[in-house]
């Protein structure tokens, strides 16, 4: 296989699983035995590569998210789905799982109408590198809480490091204790937005403690940002699927 047919067949793998869902959906409701869902919009499509496997990452999560029941879920392959206001339509929650690392950035329709979709009352889920995207874009460091700056954010050897839950009060860490996590972890993000830790790591490569999940609010609404997730089994270990689960459910306002 070529490598220009390779983003082709993996959009149209993404297509295929979400008509899949949205027929499993639709089946429900038609029957109805299925309670009302929340409705979540993954932006997946670009990362660096072969660091970051893209299409796996989104599958595990989308797959997380599903098996829960508590979602319906839509992927779609292209940040620039974000431009047209009718995509977003009765969408609760947008998880982006995007670095644009070879992909243009977002247009300035698409950055009004994530700023607006948030600001009106709506959640965003920020996952591992996404918030290195649209690095051009100030108010994006704002709406993310922290961001990764090529240069100076960093992270040592991937490998297993002790997650400590700081909130145990929060509905996003309810049921979720201290934890042993294999994955990248992510040290020296930067802003100054005020936000809530969640969970936090020693970092040896930054010597200091580090946030890996937190929350902030935008406006009227919720963002949930962790930095978990370099590869589809990082994602798919049991405290951080929990997380993910709760975190969105909170973004979606559920």
């Amino acid at each position: 296989m070529t490598t220009t047919l390779r983003p082709i067949l993996h959009l149209l793998i993404l297509a295929v699983l979400t008509s899949a869902a949205g027929l499993q959906a639709a089946a429900a409701q038609a029957s109805g035995s299925a309670p009302a869902k929340s409705k979540i919009l993954i932006i997946t499509g670009d990362d660096v590569s072969p660091a970051h496997d893209w299409l796996s990452c989104a599958s595990a999560t989308r797959e997380v998210l599903l098996d829960s029941k508590r979602f319906d879920v839509d992927v779609v392959g292209n940040a620039e789905v974000l431009a047209n206001e009718a995509n977003l339509k009765g969408v609760d929650a947008i998880y982006l799982m995007l670095y644009n690392a070879r992909t243009p950035t977002l247009s300035d329709k698409g950055k009004q109408n994530l700023l607006a979709f948030v600001k009106g009352g709506k959640g965003l889920v920020v996952t591992h590198l996404s918030s290195a995207s649209f690095n051009e874009w100030p108010e994006f460091r704002a709406l993310c809480g922290r961001v990764w700056v090529m240069g100076t954010s960093g992270h040592g050897p991937r490998g297993v490091f002790k997650a400590v839950v700081v909130d145990k009060t929060s509905p996003i860490t309810q049921g979720v204790t201290d934890f042993d996590q294999d994955d990248e972890l992510y040290a020296k993000l930067q802003g100054d937005a005020p936000i809530h830790v969640l969970v936090q790591a020693y970092s040896d490569w930054s010597k200091q403690t580090e946030p890996l999940a937190f929350t902030l609010e935008y406006g009227k609404g919720r963002v949930f940002h962790h930095t978990f997730g370099h590869d589809a089994a990082a994602i798919r270990t049991p405290p951080v699927q929990k997380l993910i689960v709760q975190g969105t459910t909170w973004a979606a306002g559920k």
